[in-house]
């Protein structure tokens, strides 16, 4: 997966599929650099982590039609 972030140098915009381990080796450790330095994306990346793993949990019942 590519995701071209243009001008900004944040990884927000990669950070769905971070979480999901859907990035290839160099976003992943682009990504992975990137949250260590930049307190704003990291703090993005744990609200990703959390409705990801939220997610999770659902199930077909819980959504209903």
């Amino acid at each position: 997966m590519s995701a071209d972030p243009g001008d900004d140098p944040h990884v927000r915009l990669l950070l769905g599929a971070y979480v999901l381990d859907a990035l290839d080796a160099e976003e992943t450790c682009r990504v992975a650099g990137h949250l260590q330095l930049c307190d704003r994306c990291a703090r993005d990346y744990v609200e990703v982590a959390e409705a990801s793993a939220l997610l999770a949990l659902l199930r077909a019942e819980d959504l209903g039609e």
